[in-house]
């Protein structure tokens, strides 16, 4: 899924395939140290690592909390059903490892317009007949629950998962992003969870928040921007569902496996993270 796409929403399925912009999914796996990137995005990750030296760090962070998450869902709830929205390109320890290696009849849909991460997904997934791909927009939340692979896989009778993992900061407009993920969790069951995460605004008049605004305005009109929201406004997108312990926190906060064996940067306390029960 590309930010413009997530700003604009687009006409149909798929977005249109351009290598001459870096692109979201792209510039995610080049930072997770994957192979299925271009110099375009190369140069995108130079230019972010110039200004947060700490984006790799924190890019496996997101997947560490990511891999937590699902590992508790399926491991300790019996969530069987994963919808994966800016999914992103396939890499390390993706969902649909962590929760069929906890619960092996798990079905998982990943949800990316971006053409790219499609095949390379398709690719992957090709012998494996409870993962599947689709090329639905998720601003359109009417139509991606229509979409025939989400329809087909999953079934909304019963819980699932939603998965919006640094997903939801590309939508600049704050209404539109809250309206989307309200129809998305409308849909779901009761016990079904949310998990998001979101860039944080930390309100505060230091070096954490420059940074916050260097990031937020050196990538506008590229198609990589994002917004940073403060604490209050993250927590609104969990309106109608309960968070679960330890609630909105840090990533590194939320249930962290052991001691910690690296030091925590100034991105570590950029982004917000939670996963809620829809009751």
């Amino acid at each position: 899924m590309t930010p413009g796409d997530l700003r604009s929403g687009t006409e149909g399925g798929a977005a249109a395939l351009d290598f001459s912009k870096a692109s979201l999914a792209r510039l995610s796996d080049a930072l997770l140290g994957g192979h299925d990137h271009y110099e375009v995005d190369r140069e995108a990750m130079r230019r972010l690592l110039a200004i947060a030296p700490g984006a790799r760090a924190m890019a496996k962070e997101h997947r560490d909390w990511l891999v937590r998450a699902v590992r508790f869902l399926a491991g300790k709830r019996g969530i069987d059903q994963f919808l994966d929205l800016g999914s992103g390109m396939p890499t390390a320890e993706n969902t649909h490892e962590v929760a069929q290696r906890y619960n092996p009849d798990a079905q998982v849909v990943y949800v990316d317009n971006d053409p790219v991460v499609q095949v390379h997904g398709r690719a992957l997934l090709e012998e494996n007949y409870l993962t599947h791909v689709t090329g639905a927009d998720l601003t359109r939340p009417a139509d991606t629950l229509g979409d025939e692979v989400v329809k087909e896989y999953l079934d909304f009778t019963r819980p699932v998962a939603l998965i919006l993992t640094s997903i939801i900061h590309h939508i600049d407009d704050y209404d539109r992003a809250r309206a989307i993920v309200a129809e998305y969790v409308a849909a779901l069951a009761p016990g079904s969870y949310l998990l998001l995460t979101h860039n944080f605004d930390p309100e505060e008049d230091s070096p954490r928040q420059e940074l916050a605004r260097l990031l937020e305005t050196s990538f506008q009109g590229t198609g990589l921007g994002s917004v940073y929201r403060t604490r209050e406004q993250i927590a609104g997108f969990f309106e109608g569902t309960e968070l679960l312990r330890p609630g909105l926190v840090y990533l590194h906060e939320w249930w962290p496996d052991g001691p910690r064996l690296h030091q925590l940067g100034e991105l570590n306390f950029l982004t917000l993270g939670g996963v809620a029960r829809k009751q």
